[in-house]
């Protein structure tokens, strides 16, 4: 359909983790005829197997609507966004493709962390914001109540909000209604020189790198030599389209209009987010604002089960790396795993989900490394101090040239009931967090903000933050910096030998407890050998814990019957020696069991 710029809306819905963003998103798609009723079913935009299995949205998904209100034409692009901390940059790349977002808050459960952060994204983006508080027909809605936080967190006076049901359509209409009425058209103009943002891009196997834009001014179309303005990367356009909700191809994208462009580009490594697309024949035009690239938070060793499946696993992690821009690896070795992958993650729910695609999608089993942080570390050298980033404890420098030790710290804001706020602040403190203000949203609800490290909650504070609130509370964060910090290399030791795959880096005074725990787990699933096994904990020089595995028992003075002691005295000798050499050339193996045991083994 075409229709004049200012008939052109582009926004967004935004909100907290199932607060109904997609259920939204399908009853638009049913109101504007987008699909039909034979190809509907729920999440319809959903269309990766692990996002419908969860309910949740990793990908941002764009779909064009057509839409005839007051007897003129509109095209709608809509932008479908996640809801999890993890994807925050999904959000922020949404925001930017956009000039209006749908906020969408629970009328069960009121607003929450990321219902927070999502409106502070969008005002600093200057979108159009929309209210809407959905489930308004659940038996638990109290929407009265959910209008006053709203007034008191984001400061949105209640005769702005609309109540709406995404389950029942009630007033999505309305909702649309109002996108016409109070999101602006798109600035800018085909007649200008052409530039289109990339907001994201997908690789397909039979079309190669397929670029998602925002055409901000001139036009796009099949034919055009275009060139990425700061890649200076230059190819030819094979196609354009817009997505309905599937691909459909088009003469043309002209200013305003979000769709895709196919240029025979083999490598999504030439293609980066948040460049802009221009014609290579006219001369001079800048790059639009662009994104900041997405930081890996949280990193770990992926190993495969058995050394034969590596070259499986490493065309896995190709694979993945093309279809998901904030992914990281490289090539790393370890003593006891072998040849493996170091990788860096947006967060524990981002390495969650690529463990879970390859073992589902590549049919490739893995052992995962326990998950840590960047670490800045100042050392001494020849020609003065440097500073050195650490992702992997192998890499932690000896103790003879440290200086200082910074860890990343984030800025958490934690919304719990009331009730819970003894437990939360008790848990904080332990985690190291140091509180920086206490907000009360409602008689019945509060919001804690906290400095805390980032190691402190990347592995199991979200599940103790679940179990001390009874379910009801969410949390959100943002980096900080990095921080100094007691931190030091706990090593783990068998039969005298540094296993490099269960070291970590950990705070001094939590470090000799986290060793006796791993200790003993190892101590339970190590199999006994025929000489005694020394497990040791240690940091630098010192060993903080020990276990030992007893060895199996032969009793070779068993076919003695009397006679002199110095018979079996000599027997006693023998196997003393022999286990002695034994011990000095036998090599103790640990079972993936052991390792898996450890790496599961969430914090007391």
């Amino acid at each position: 359909m075409n229709v004049p710029i200012s008939n052109i809306r582009n926004f967004c819905i935004i909100a907290h983790i199932d607060h109904g963003k997609s259920t939204l998103a399908d009853r638009i798609l049913e109101l504007t005829g987008a699909v039909t009723a034979r190809e509907f079913r729920n999440q319809f935009l959903d269309d990766n197997e692990i996002e419908r299995e969860r309910g949740i949205t990793i990908k941002a998904k764009a779909i064009s609507l057509d839409y005839t209100y007051n007897n003129q034409k509109y095209l709608l692009n809509l932008i479908d966004t996640p809801g999890h901390v993890d994807f925050g940059y999904e959000v922020l790349r949404s925001l930017k493709a956009c000039e209006g977002a749908l906020l969408l808050v629970d009328a069960t459960q009121g607003v929450q962390a990321q219902t927070v952060a999502n409106t502070l994204l969008a005002i600093e983006s200057n979108l159009q914001l929309i209210p809407l508080i959905n489930k308004i027909d659940a038996p638990l809605a109290h929407s009265e109540e959910v209008k006053e936080e709203m007034k008191n967190v984001l400061s949105i006076k209640p005769e702005e909000i609309t109540l709406v049901s995404a389950k029942t359509g009630e007033n999505v209409a309305l909702v649309l209604e109002r996108v016409i009425k109070e999101v602006l058209p798109p600035r800018g103009s085909a007649a200008n020189p052409t530039q289109a943002l990339i907001f994201d891009s997908v690789y397909d196997a039979y079309r190669g790198v397929v670029v998602y834009v925002r055409v901000v001014n001139g036009i796009l179309k099949q034919g055009d030599e275009i060139i990425m303005l700061n890649a200076k990367h230059e190819f030819k356009v094979e196609e354009v389209g817009i997505f309905k909700p599937k691909m459909v191809a088009c003469k043309e994208l002209k200013a305003g209009e979000v769709g895709y462009v196919i240029s025979g580009i083999k490598n999504i490594r030439d293609v980066k987010i948040g460049d802009t697309i221009g014609l290579k024949k006219e001369e001079g035009v800048q790059a639009l604002p662009g994104y900041k690239d997405p930081i890996s938070m949280v990193f770990c060793g992926i190993y495969p089960s058995t050394q034969s499946t590596y070259k499986q696993l490493q065309t896995a992690m190709e694979r993945l790396s093309l279809n998901d821009s904030s992914f990281q690896y490289e090539v790393e070795t370890s003593e006891a795993l072998g040849y493996g992958f170091r990788c860096g993650f947006l967060g524990l729910l981002h390495m969650e989900i690529i463990q879970e695609r390859l073992n589902r999608e590549e049919g490739v089993e893995v052992i995962q490394t326990a998950p840590n942080v960047t670490y800045e570390i100042l050392v001494r050298e020849a020609g003065g101090i440097i500073t050195l980033r650490i992702d992997n404890p192998a890499k932690f420098p000896d103790e003879s040239v440290l200086v200082e030790i910074r860890e990343p710290v984030v800025r958490m804001s934690i919304i719990i009931p009331s009730d819970t706020i003894g437990t939360m602040m008790h848990l904080c403190e332990i985690r190291r967090g140091r509180l920086i203000r206490t907000e009360y949203i409602s008689s019945t609800r509060v919001i804690l903000t906290y400095d805390i490290p980032l190691a402190e909650i990347i592995y199991d504070f979200y599940d103790k933050l679940k179990s001390a609130t009874r379910g009801y509370g969410t949390m959100d964060y943002s980096f900080m910096g990095y921080e100094v910090a007691d931190l030091v290399k706990l090593k783990i030791l068998v039969a005298g030998v540094e296993v490099d795959a269960l070291s970590v880096i950990i705070h001094r005074d939590g470090a000799e407890a986290k060793g006796r725990r791993i200790l003993q787990i190892l101590r339970k699933e190590i199999p006994r050998h025929l000489f005694e096994v020394a497990l040791q904990a240690g940091i630098g020089k010192k060993i903080v814990a020990r276990e030992n595995i007893k060895p199996y028992l032969k009793n070779v003075t068993g076919k003695c019957y009397g006679g002199d002691i110095t018979r079996k005295r000599k027997l006693w000798e023998k196997q003393k020696e022999g286990k002695k050499k034994m011990k000095s050339i036998g090599r103790v193996e640990i079972p993936q069991k052991a390792f898996l045991s450890v790496l599961s083994t969430k914090e007391d």
